[in-house]
């Protein structure tokens, strides 16, 4: 059987720098009081000899753990992937987080914390205890939830909340939810759309609310009266099927509509079929996510990208280059998302067209 090879420890780099271990340590945990030409020689021996820090012995030093913990919702991450319906949220996540955090020497854990208010403190306890993080990234609607918040800053974790702008402490983030919903509306606008129907989410998210403000202003901006163009889901297929049925099915339909995401969307090409109302003939529409399976239905939607892995990357760097002021709060920042034009948008049929 062959010999396994023998893995290059801190004290073969202090042998070959010919300094002690404590300088060694000092070095890869970014200590204090290291000259500049003895922490260059260190670094020269740890290049050489290939050595990667073990983030055991990183956490031993006392100062880091070198984890970032991202925290996402229990029962809504669990239903969409039994369902296996395309959504990709938890791949992203994944994709920005953890490039970003090898480019620190970090890893990055995804837990599911449940939502249900007697049961967060308690698992979220649970797990800093056990991973003691340097940071927190919190995703909706953790990332509004004043029990989690509130026990991260009085344990003074630093942590990052992706899609508010409610003050308080933390770094937050947004996928700019407003200015995207304008650029839909507008889109529909400029191809002659004046009846645009939206499809909001439910209220627990805050961007919900964003996105309706986003349509509004563009609809108003044009003069145009939304009235009954307005109705809400819960982000589910079967939700989608009820709201987009209720939009349809008067007198005076939308010819265009947006919606709140990809699996209300899909609702509503299931009830425009039904109807024989061809996709974008007779309706036009626009999703937001932009998760695989929109690319994939006949016609393709027309989506707005949601640059969940660059939110969640910033997040990763802010929490990283940020982490000794846990106090942190400040304007949201906004990192923008894109429409992504596809064949599910057209100019509205001529009335002799049908």
């Amino acid at each position: 059987m062959a010999r396994r090879k023998q893995a290059v420890t801190i004290k073969h780099v202090a042998a070959d720098a010919g300094v002690s271990l404590q300088t060694v340590s000092r070095v890869i945990n970014d200590g204090p009081n290291v000259r500049p030409a003895m922490r260059d020689r260190v670094q020269a021996s740890i290049e050489r000899l290939g050595y990667v820090p073990s983030i055991a012995a990183q956490r031993m030093s006392g100062a880091k753990s070198y984890l970032i913990l991202a925290l996402n919702d229990r029962e809504r991450t669990i239903a969409d992937w039994q369902k296996r319906e395309g959504g990709d949220w938890v791949d992203q996540m994944l994709l920005g987080g953890m490039l970003k955090c090898a480019e620190y020497g970090y890893r990055m854990i995804i837990e599911l914390v449940d939502t249900h208010n007697d049961h967060v403190e308690r698992e979220l306890g649970a797990a800093i205890a056990a991973l003691q993080p340097d940071g927190v990234i919190l995703t909706p609607p953790h990332s509004e939830n004043p029990l989690i918040t509130g026990l991260l800053a009085e344990q003074q974790i630093p942590f990052a909340r992706i899609g508010t702008r409610a003050e308080g402490p933390g770094f937050a983030l947004t996928m700019s939810d407003e200015s995207s919903a304008r650029k839909a509306t507008r889109h529909l606008l400029e191809l002659g759309h004046r009846r645009i129907g939206f499809i909001a989410g439910p209220a627990e998210y805050s961007l919900s609310a964003r996105r309706e403000e986003g349509w509004r202003a563009e609809m108003a901006g044009a003069g145009l009266d939304v009235e009954d163009l307005y109705t809400v889901g819960d982000f589910s297929f079967d939700s989608g099927v009820r709201a987009a049925g209720k939009l349809l099915r008067q007198a005076s339909r939308p010819t265009a509509i947006l919606a709140s995401n990809d699996q209300m969307s899909l609702g509503t090409m299931e009830v425009a079929r039904d109807m024989g109302l061809a996709i974008p003939h007779n309706l036009s529409l626009v999703s937001f996510d932009n998760t695989p399976v929109v690319r994939f239905t006949r016609p393709p939607l027309t989506a707005i990208d949601q640059p969940i892995a660059e939110t969640v990357s910033k997040a990763v760097e802010l929490l990283i280059d940020g982490a000794d002021d846990p106090a942190s709060a400040g304007e949201a920042m906004a990192v923008e998302g894109s429409l992504i034009v596809r064949e599910s948008t057209a100019p509205p049929a001529r009335p002799a067209d049908g």
